[in-house]
């Protein structure tokens, strides 16, 4: 089966100009090259524009957390790939909207480390930092355009991928599996037989892997049937973005645009009720809240 499994930097040779990319320099400042070395970061250039890319380089294990391998999101990890959307904010802050140069993110991870050490020193803090840090960046007018070029998993792609304005993704050809967890991991956690688990995902894209699958629930913006049009389909995404949000059409941009995205597919059937219930419940609460009434809300 031909994948990009662990071709993060072949990847990226791919998209940007060639020999454009310089690693480890953000909005031109150096990053230590020692420090989380699967964690690929640097700046290029596409059709002569400058882009900052995050990638995943599964080529590379962290000596001092020994979970993080194979391209896997640990605690070093996040905090570095936040420290590259951050020197990026920093090296545009003056400029115009239409000047703020996109983030590329090169997705493939199976994700997020599953150590005992990273969770008790603050591994979900290092990845909220990222979270945090991408999305002050599309809310500040930086395109981000996610390619996912092979694995797409869990909370690895919650902090690498899913804060993006625009996720695009290689098709299912190409073996990209994307998923919020492994139907094994969902077994333990809920406790239901993985036989009906594994029945239920041939009809209902929650729980099944697979990029056709989450496009349906609006996950992936795009599908990239060729390898060669990974390149030209990023570029068309960074000038839409770009367009909407220069418009203030931000709500079709970023996760919110996904979940309506997913609504439209037919993916996210009761996503739309979901919604209105709460919206009534917060109304109920909110006179409480603000200090209008003395009543407490009706449960």
């Amino acid at each position: 089966m031909i994948n990009f499994y662990g071709r993060g930097r072949d990847a990226i040779e791919l998209i940007v100009d060639e020999g454009s990319f310089e690693e480890n320099v953000c909005g031109g400042e150096k990053i230590d090259p020692e420090f989380a070395e699967s964690a690929l970061v640097g700046t290029a250039t596409i059709s002569g524009e400058i882009v900052t890319v995050i990638a995943n380089d599964a080529g590379f294990a962290n000596p001092h957390f020994r979970m993080v391998y194979a391209g896997l999101m640990g605690l070093e990890e996040g905090l570095k790939m936040a420290y590259a959307v951050y020197l990026t904010i920093k090296a545009d802050k003056d400029k115009p909207l239409a000047e703020k140069r996109p983030i590329i993110l090169v997705v493939d991870t199976p994700g997020m480390s599953p150590g005992k050490v990273e969770e008790i020193i603050g591994i979900y803090k290092s990845t909220g930092a990222y979270q945090l840090a991408s999305a002050e960046a599309r809310r500040l007018g930086h395109p981000i355009v996610a390619m996912v070029i092979g694995r797409a998993i869990s909370g690895g792609f919650l902090c690498h991928g899913l804060q993006a304005d625009r996720i695009l993704a290689l098709s299912d050809m190409f073996g990209t599996m994307i998923h919020v967890m492994p139907l094994i991991g969902i077994a333990r956690v809920t406790k239901i037989n993985i036989m009906l688990l594994e029945e239920l995902a041939e009809s209902n894209p929650v729980f099944a892997a697979g990029v056709s699958h989450f496009y349906n629930l609006g996950g992936v913006d795009g599908i990239v049937e060729e390898v060669e049009d990974m390149r030209a389909s990023i570029e068309t995404q960074i000038a839409e973005i770009r367009r909407l949000k220069a418009g203030g059409e931000h709500d079709k941009v970023g996760p919110w645009s996904r979940l309506m995205s997913g609504i439209r597919r037919g993916g996210r059937k009761t996503s739309e009720k979901v919604i209105e219930l709460m919206e009534e419940e917060f109304e109920k609460a909110l006179p409480c809240w603000l200090g209008g009434e003395d009543d407490e809300p009706t449960p």
